[in-house]
């Protein structure tokens, strides 16, 4: 066989074969692969015509369709086989990017063998080659047509199969020739406003140089971000599976529109949530700088018309939309099934709380990577355009205290509340950082200081006796019910148990409290990490595929991280275990993300704050060495961990903090070894660990 084949190295693949009990649809979300704003899922190529492979590219909408969702693409794998493979293995190969199906030999002399990839050297374009006995493959159009995609037709030359459609073109080719006793066919397109172009500048540079061009651009990506797991080969797998998706899933050139599926399916019509701003945008962060402000490019593109709906409301400011496609303005559903009952969706009118996490992300972005211009500039109009919205919306009260009425906060069992802690406490940082900001700029004024009086007094739940946050006003008072009495986490128990008795109880679908810690840990009381953990831990059912994984995070900054890491085991089997049963539809890219967090803010306990990188590790039992390569303030970091001592490496001087040292500076030439402090404890002071606060 001449088409290379991916090492068979287990910490490095991803195996389904034809006789996996999985749904077909899930094996097919799990094998996505992609690149620059570009994904093809894992469909066979001889699919049958009910299986349709699904071609998505990032902020490619079809504006037909009420409310926007993305627009599925002419597909470029389709091939008909005769006879047809009875029995197969893919095998999805991180390390090189590539996903390989091989047949069960079956007694075949040349079995079936094709490898597909979308070429993370050139965007836009993508490669396949099939191989088998002659006259078994019948390439067919090199353009399939699928539902909802553009009508596919034949160039004037022959050569190329073309589409067109608003943002984006179509075109590929396909050649066969004999082979080492195979005839081997060869199919090589792009998905471009230039398309042509593009494939023709692919066809002639050829397969193997796409590839080889390609697996240079994937090791590339690997020495720059890894992790490695001494004693724990499945987390070490599933992280870098997190991190593969995450590459392939987010992209583009002047924007990346990050939907709650990625490009991975058409879960959510492709719609931009919380998931990209709060949980995929700091992995990145740590990836790619440069796709990071792409993300955050998506969001200050559509201020615009955040402003218009501000204004509409009679707010001021800048109020982001829930549910986001192309145009920034709102197109959350208005109703949507649960357990086959139609529900009215409300989250577009109270979950508020989304302005303040599109503002943390920017912020987030600038001081994970050192780009401090960046808050002097767009930044900056950003930031006070949405403080200016918290400023309209809070209510103060004759007491002199400020209220946020009705909204609804991440747990979403409870909707229409006042005074939730994570929306408030989220508003709050809000006007205080944009008064920060504009202060350093052009010093204070009126307005900045309205900011802050309000921010001061805007209640936020918090009660010193017991150190606890109550998640919203009245939350204390509802039935004391805990999930342990209900059933075993993850588990909607909205559907088990309906949407009335859950609202009457202390139930949560993820805990917004603990949710505040994790972004926020300095806007919180010190100390008080613990016992918020303690408390609302038992009443989380982890009905959001978001939460377990920044459970994690917080249990490792608490000091627990053994019970932190059964968490990060839940989250990170979520698709690869289907366990939510929705994998279907796509892969949950806000959990990949918040799977990343949970290892650098929670295990490694790394912080960058004031433009120093400040590590308090824990690692479980389990672990006896967590490795990380990552990139921060502009600089490639390398981080070696175990129980007793941090090494770290920089390819720059770095400024480093490890919790009981003094600072010290890092740069190439030196290689730091530092003893870590026994009986640390946990770690919710501020300024010791978890995310950027």
């Amino acid at each position: 066989m001449t088409a290379p084949y991916p090492q068979q190295d287990a910490g490095w693949t991803i195996i389904r074969d034809s006789g996996d009990p999985a749904p077909r649809a899930v094996l097919d979300t799990v094998l996505t692969v992609g690149a620059h704003g570009l994904a093809t899922r894992g469909v066979v190529e001889d699919a049958s015509p009910d299986t349709h492979p699904v071609v998505l590219a990032s902020g490619v909408y079809d504006p037909s369709v009420p409310g926007e969702r993305l627009l599925p693409l002419p597909s470029w794998t389709g091939l008909d086989i005769d006879p047809a493979p009875v029995a197969w293995r893919q095998t999805l190969d991180l390390r090189s990017g590539v996903l390989v199906r091989d047949e069960e030999p079956v007694d075949r002399q040349r079995p079936l063998r094709t490898v597909r990839f979308v070429s993370a050297a050139r965007p836009g374009v993508v490669a396949l080659r099939a191989e088998a006995a002659p006259g078994r493959i019948r390439p067919g159009d090199a353009l399939r047509s699928c539902p909802g995609a553009p009508a596919v037709q034949r160039s004037f030359d022959g050569r190329y199969w073309l589409a067109e459609t608003p943002g984006i073109a179509v075109a590929a080719s396909h050649t066969q020739r004999p082979r080492d006793g195979v005839e081997v066919t060869e199919r090589i397109g792009a998905y471009a406003a230039d398309a042509v172009v593009r494939a023709h500048r692919a066809c002639d540079a050829g397969f193997d140089a796409l590839l080889a061009e390609h697996r240079t651009a994937w090791s590339a990506r690997w020495a720059d971000v890894d992790i490695e797991i001494d004693g724990d080969p499945d987390a070490e797998l599933a992280l870098r599976y997190a991190l593969f998706q995450l590459w392939c899933n987010i992209g583009g050139t002047t924007e990346a529109a990050v939907g709650a599926r990625g490009l991975s399916g058409v879960g959510y019509a492709g719609h931009v949530f919380w998931d990209a701003d709060v949980f995929a945008l700091p992995a990145v962060a740590s990836m790619s700088p440069e796709l990071a402000r792409a993300m955050v490019d998506y969001r200050l593109h559509r201020l615009p018309a955040a402003q218009a709906a501000a204004a509409e409301l009679g707010h001021a400011g800048a109020r982001f939309p829930w549910e986001s496609a192309s145009l920034g303005v709102d197109v959350t559903p208005a109703s949507g099934d649960l357990g086959g009952e139609t529900v009215a969706i409300t989250t577009g009118q109270w979950e508020e709380h989304i302005t303040a996490d599109v503002a943390w992300s920017a912020w987030h972005y600038a001081q994970w990577t050192g780009d401090t211009a960046f808050l002097r500039g767009p930044g900056r109009q950003l930031l006070t355009a949405t403080a200016r919205y918290w400023a309209s919306r809070c209510r103060l009260a004759g007491d002199g205290t400020a209220h946020i009425d009705t909204v609804t906060g991440p747990d979403e069992y409870h909707e229409g509340v006042s005074d939730n802690a994570f929306t408030n406490i989220m508003a709050r940082w809000n006007l205080r950082t944009a008064a920060d900001v504009v202060q350093q700029a052009s010093g204070s004024s009126p307005e900045t200081r309205r900011w802050r009086r309000i921010a001061a007094a805007l209640v936020d739940g918090y009660q010193p006796g017991t150190g606890r946050y109550e998640q919203f006003a009245g939350y204390f008072a509802l039935e004391p019910l805990r999930i342990d009495a209900v059933a075993t986490p993850p588990v909607a128990a909205d559907v088990l148990l309906g949407r009335a008795r859950v609202m009457r109880s202390q139930l949560i679908k993820q805990p917004d409290v603990m949710m505040a810690h994790h972004l926020l840990p300095d806007e919180l009381a010190p100390g008080s990490l613990l016992s918020n953990v303690d408390f609302y831990r038992p009443r989380t059912a982890h009905g959001s595929s978001l939460s377990p994984a920044i459970e994690a995070s917080l249990l490792a900054r608490a000091g627990r991280p053994d019970d932190a890491l059964t968490q990060l085991r839940i989250a990170l089997r979520l698709d690869l275990d289907d366990l939510t049963g929705m994998t279907a539809s796509g892969l949950h890219l806000g959990a990949m993300g918040g799977c990343w967090q949970a290892v650098l803010f929670g295990f490694a306990g790394i912080r960058v704050a004031d433009g120093v990188l400040r590590i308090d590790p824990a690692l479980p039992g389990a672990w006896s060495r967590l490795g990380l390569r990552f990139s921060c303030l502009g600089t490639h970091v390398r981080l070696d961990i175990d129980h007793d001592k941090v090494t770290i490496d920089a390819d720059q001087p770095l400024r480093v903090r490890l919790t009981g040292h003094t600072d010290i500076t890092v740069s190439t030439l030196t290689r730091v070894t530092l003893r870590k402090p026994a009986n640390q404890g946990a770690r919710d002071e501020p300024g010791t660990g978890g995310s950027t606060g």
